[in-house]
């Protein structure tokens, strides 16, 4: 029994967030108020995107699939989490850790890829403007995101089945608030050496080799924002480019630091602070980050404003 409710044999127990702390049913309400902002902020952003032509661009297309992702993330995580603590039904099912593991997976990797191409828009938009528009075609940037959600969708799904499989022996207590591939590992009785390592080298590739690419691509604008005559065009080159250098400092960095070591020895309580930070208060700060900064979204929002007000 746990919480009351029978649960199979095959069935996880989330531990849930924090569950020393004290004050625990107010971190919670403050979560849920944080994925409530994130999830209206990202929908919102989404919107303004879509329903201004002028935001018709790689740029805001692309972001727009930050934002969409980022609404689906909090949303895989967030309402799993509150249902548990509130219910005092801890569990989840075999199948339901797989599914969740699997979208935020998928998500996380297709996130990866697309602040990449990110920062490969401005790269092209800055450091070679004359060709941007035959570069950055909508042929281009349709095959673009499809191919970061295909990428995504099909390293998820490997890395989702084959730690499924692997047998768990002991308890099947896990000490976080959702099913993560590095904590799950942690519950095997099987030597699982061989799988970290491929954990390890996929974090390289997908973590490591990106954000080195967009650090590379950053240094290279900002040696030609230096070389700009026009005091206008640097303040706006300087103020698009530093709010997605936010964004991926935010997600960069506390997921190399889980993936990269996740073998050593952390506690639950990092482990969890990690991904409060990155997959929970990040998704909420992306929508200020890249709106407070840039006047075209803040003009196509006043044009929203505008017209509920005429409405």
């Amino acid at each position: 029994m746990v919480g009351g409710n029978a649960s199979s044999v095959t069935d996880f127990i989330l531990v849930g967030l924090f569950p020393e702390f004290q004050h625990s049913i107010v971190l919670n309400f403050v979560v849920i108020f944080i994925y409530i902002l994130a999830f209206l902020g990202n929908l919102l952003l989404i919107v303004l995107i879509w329903g201004d032509s002028r935001l018709h661009t790689p740029m805001y297309i692309l972001l727009s699939q930050l934002s969409l992702i980022d609404l689906t993330l909090t949303s895989t995580i967030v309402p799993k989490t509150a249902s548990n603590f509130f219910t005092g039904k801890r569990t989840i099912s075999w199948i339901g850790c797989g599914t969740q593991s699997f979208f935020y997976l998928m998500l996380g990797m297709s996130e990866c890829l697309i602040l990449t191409l990110m920062a490969y828009d401005r790269y092209v938009a800055v450091c070679i403007p004359l060709r941007y528009l035959t570069i950055m075609s909508p042929r281009f940037c349709l095959h673009m995101v499809a191919g970061c959600w295909i990428g995504g969708s099909i390293g998820s799904f490997i890395h989702t089945v084959y730690p499924m499989h692997f047998p768990i022996c002991g308890s099947r207590e896990i000490h976080h608030f959702f099913c993560e591939v590095p904590v799950l590992i942690k519950l095997s009785c099987e030597d699982t050496s061989v799988y970290q390592l491929v954990v390890v080298v996929t974090s390289i590739v997908l973590l490591v080799m990106p954000f080195s690419l967009i650090i590379a691509s950053y240094t290279l604008i900002f040696l030609t924002v230096l070389r700009m005559n026009s005091v206008k065009g640097r303040k706006k080159a300087l103020a698009t480019c530093s709010s997605h250098l936010t964004v991926v400092s935010l997600f960069f960095g506390p997921n190399i630091f889980i993936y990269m070591t996740f073998t050593s020895s952390h506690s639950p309580e990092q482990d969890q602070a990690l991904s409060l930070f990155s997959n929970i208060l990040t998704p909420m700060l992306n929508p200020l980050i890249y709106s407070l900064r840039n006047k075209e979204v803040v003009a196509a929002l006043m044009k929203l404003v505008g017209r509920c007000g005429v409405s």
